[in-house]
């Protein structure tokens, strides 16, 4: 499954937003003529020249929300790390995993002897966890049965079905508890879909710090989706966005990439 990043939503006006901001702290506007001669190039005038100060508190006013599926567990956990933002998570608790896809990392997908090994574990983790959220879950269902009175024999997956029929209700919520503890076997390959959503000052940090060649090639593709469709609705927001070496040394130290020119080149930068 292909990373898919999606911009769901935006403060509407995002970059006028911004603009009134700014006007508020460098004039003497009222509240009420704070939108008054916000043209394009006034607008875009205010926010060059928050760049210039370093001033980024106004860029804060301007919220974004993005949906992103197709991503790894070790994709979203390094995502969440970025605090200043709102997330919202498919769960792995009310989610069957036997539904649930798995990212393959194309170093391992272009090397046949890795991508065997990772394919064979992958399949005994699917059918391990199968096999332990369907032993819990009629283990929960014959408890049940037998306080009621009543005995149910089968298979795992027959007293699953069987109770399901007459209890659709108090099966689901068997199977969902039974999820609870199956979901501890599931790997970091396990898909997942989020939505997260961060103010203007945040996403530039973010991309700073996610667009950067040794970001993991993840959430690096993330970012680099995010920034486009934030470029398309606010460019001289995020005109200076990208990572941190597009504009001075690599932060990187001794790690850096060595390939400072091909990344400058890549953002447009000279």
């Amino acid at each position: 499954m292909a990373i898919k990043v999606t911009l769901l939503t935006h403060t509407p006006n995002p970059e006028q937003t911004v603009a009134m901001a700014a006007k508020l702290c460098y004039s003497p506007s009222g509240i009420e003529d704070i939108r008054e001669g916000l043209t394009e190039e006034k607008t875009a005038s205010f926010i060059n020249m928050l760049s210039d100060l370093g001033h980024a508190s106004p860029t804060e006013h301007a919220v974004f929300t993005f949906g992103i599926e197709g991503i790894s567990r070790a994709c979203s956990h390094q995502l969440v790390r970025h605090r200043i933002a709102s997330y919202s998570q498919q769960s792995q608790r009310y989610v069957d995993g036997t539904k649930f896809e798995f990212v393959t990392p194309p170093e391992i997908a272009k090397n046949e002897k890795a991508l065997k090994a990772y394919n064979k574990v992958i399949s005994l983790q699917a059918d391990a966890y199968k096999e332990i959220r369907d032993a819990l879950a009629a283990g929960y269902i014959k408890d049940y049965c037998k306080e009621c009175g009543n005995d149910i024999i089968g298979s795992d997956e027959e007293i699953i079905e069987k109770f399901g029929d007459e209890n659709k209700k108090q099966c689901s919520a068997f199977i969902k508890k039974a999820n609870e503890d199956a979901r501890f076997i599931l790997p970091n390959a396990s898909t997942t879909k989020i939505v997260c959503s961060f103010n203007a000052r945040s996403l530039q940090n973010f991309f700073a710090h996610r667009c950067c060649n040794r970001a993991q090639w993840e959430i690096r593709e993330v970012a680099e989706q995010m920034l486009l469709q934030c470029l398309e609705v606010a460019p001289n927001l995020f005109r200076n966005c990208g990572p941190s070496c597009l504009f001075g040394p690599c932060p990187e130290g001794n790690m850096c990439c060595g390939k400072q020119k091909e990344m400058r080149e890549k953002y447009g930068r000279k």
